[in-house]
């Protein structure tokens, strides 16, 4: 079906007369509801200001002026000796901190981490002896069997997974499970 001339008219009178999208259809034929809403609506017609049994909004009264009265003047408080104003002023340039977590930009290196300071020296002597016999894996060489440790940072060409294989039931090797899970004991210790 198209819109011809013919057809747009007959619509934009029956639009005028106020009857529904639906009546049109019907009458036009061959045209669905929505198609007349969407053709009502390219044509610029959604407004039926001039159709039967639309109330037209009455007009507002003109609002009346107010009648401003004058206020009394405050009573002037009683005299006490002024205490001289001190204002201080802050030649510091810094902004007050943020309340939310810094990003780091890529390359940048980490601040240090609250756990690294708890971890036994005897853990990460073992880890730095792993890590130089480590098979540097990408991520894509992953699988199920190989450490996952990372090792540098991701936003940088030398970063790398350990590699190593893994302790059993766990992501990493024997060296790293050292350094990831620590036991209960000193886990509820460090938080008395």
């Amino acid at each position: 079906m198209s819109w011809t001339d013919e057809r747009v008219e007959l619509l934009k009178k029956m639009w005028g007369e106020g009857q529904s999208a639906s009546q049109i259809a019907k009458e036009l034929g061959g045209v669905t509801r929505n198609a007349v809403i969407g053709k009502v609506h390219r044509l610029g017609l959604s407004n039926r200001a001039g159709a039967a049994g639309t109330a037209k909004p009455e007009p507002k009264p003109a609002a009346k002026p107010e009648v401003v009265k004058p206020k009394a003047a405050p009573k002037p408080a009683p005299s006490k000796p002024a205490k001289p104003e001190v204002i201080m002023e802050t030649k510091s340039a810094t902004p007050p901190p943020n309340p939310r977590k810094q990003i780091i930009p890529a390359g940048q290196p980490l601040p240090p981490q609250p756990s690294a300071n708890e971890i036994s020296p005897e853990a990460l002597a073992k880890v730095n002896a792993v890590e130089k016999k480590a098979k540097k894996l990408t991520l894509m060489e992953l699988t199920e069997r190989t450490c996952k440790w990372p090792v540098g940072d991701p936003a940088t060409p030398d970063f790398w997974f350990c590699g190593l294989p893994v302790q059993q039931g766990k992501p990493y090797c024997e060296a790293h499970v050292g350094v990831a899970f620590q036991p209960m004991s000193s886990r509820r210790d460090r938080r008395r």
